[in-house]
């Protein structure tokens, strides 16, 4: 557990430092202030936080030493751009990185030719394009859409690994064109925004249409605990998802518009970091080997992360009063240190009940995962993320 949770050291630096960023890009009181922090707050966001922790599930589900490159290389390209090393040299890392990644899915998908893992890969090879254009000069705001690709891709590809049992043959032929189509777009906006941009959005409402429509979410919502909260926190992403898509049918945002920072903060905070809420009873215990049951507490920091978003997006951008979009901001950053907080706390008290010498292999806690059914707890390409969980066998237990 502690090599592993070595890896999220950096992400979890990387991710202090884009909320930093974020605060002196709102034009609030940061506790750090440097001149080339706010144009690195998509990059440290993206490939150091989000990029990390997917690599590092990868590399746990590889469960070959070889796999760890991935995580390790974007950990530390994040942490050097922090450092007074030329920015060069973090580009490359992060360069290398995501295309350690992107070989990384190779193995997996030998295992049994999943579709899953091969869109997962698809994912990070935009991300690895996005390296590229970075480290050729291109601006940051220029790649927002293969930023997004490779979030939105992976996450379409681990709702499908969960839902595999209850999702027909022809849904899945179904999403392999949708997401060829969104790629398509997404390469042809690059070419040709004017015309490539609206495609893009409609690519990704196709998206959008297939994951509301083959996930399980929309039924259990209503189920009370920790399968109510998954799907509250799963329906929310997909509505700022949608909300991305619109816009850029609409025409697509510009660099520094109104509608640029609300499909950008769209996808990463209403969709991204939704997703990360729902999952992170599922895949913190697959990565770190710990028990993270589930809290009510949670819903604080996911209700307070959509209100931010809704006074941000809705008020700031939408009617463009700076100071919804200000405070609308400061309510995402507290939303995210928040569950991080009570995450930690979960799980640490979670442990030490667990150590406990009254009942050391307690179960019965609310909210407590159950106990795995394979000898390995190292997730394999084509199954669920959580080892935690039992292979699902209703349609009810793939929301988990």
């Amino acid at each position: 557990m502690i090599r592993r949770l070595a890896f999220l050291v950096p992400a979890g630096l990387a991710m202090l430092a884009g909320l930093d960023a974020a605060l002196l890009l709102l034009g609030v009181w940061a506790p750090v202030s440097t001149e080339n922090l706010p144009d690195l707050h998509g990059i440290f966001m993206v490939f150091g936080f989000l990029g990390t922790v997917i690599a590092l599930e990868r590399a746990v589900a590889l469960a070959k030493p070889v796999g760890f490159l991935a995580p390790g290389l974007l950990g530390l390209g994040a942490i050097v751009l922090l450092t007074p090393a030329p920015l060069i040299v973090g580009q490359i890392g992060l360069v290398a990185g995501s295309l350690a990644l992107t070989v990384l899915y190779i193995p997996l998908f030998r295992r049994n030719f999943d579709d899953a893992v091969l869109i997962q890969a698809l994912g990070a090879a935009l991300l690895t394009g996005a390296g590229l254009m970075w480290l050729g000069g291109a601006p940051v705001a220029n790649l927002i859409g293969w930023m997004a690709g490779f979030v939105i891709l992976t996450i379409a590809a681990e709702r499908l690994e969960l839902a595999r049992v209850s999702i027909s043959d022809s849904a899945v032929r179904l999403l392999r064109l949708t997401v060829a189509g969104f790629v398509l777009a997404l390469l042809s906006a690059l070419l040709w925004p004017s015309l490539g941009t609206p495609l893009l959005g409609v690519g990704l409402l196709g998206l959008v249409a297939w994951l509301t429509g083959n996930d399980v979410a929309r039924r259990t919502v209503r189920a009370p605990g920790q399968t109510g909260y998954i799907g509250a926190c799963l329906l929310a992403g997909y509505v700022w998802l949608a909300v991305a898509g619109i816009i850029w049918v609409l025409g697509g945002p510009t660099a520094g518009t109104r509608a640029f920072d609300a499909t950008v903060h769209a996808v990463f905070l209403g969709f991204a970091i939704s997703m990360i809420m729902a999952h992170a009873s599922v895949i913190l215990p697959a990565v770190l080997r710990i028990r993270l049951p589930y809290n009510r507490g949670f819903y604080l920091p996911a209700v307070l992360l959509h209100f931010g978003l809704i006074l941000r997006i809705g008020i700031g951008d939408g009617i463009g009063l700076d100071w919804a979009r200000q405070w609308g901001g400061v309510l995402n950053v507290i939303a995210l240190l928040a569950f991080a907080v009570l995450a930690a706390a979960s799980a640490i008290i979670a442990t030490r009940k667990r150590r406990g010498p009254t009942n050391p292999n307690r179960t019965d806690a609310p909210g407590a995962p159950t106990e795995p059914t394979r000898p390995s707890d190292a997730p394999t390409a084509g199954e669920p993320s959580g080892p935690t969980a039992p292979t699902p066998t209703t349609k009810e237990d793939t929301a988990r």
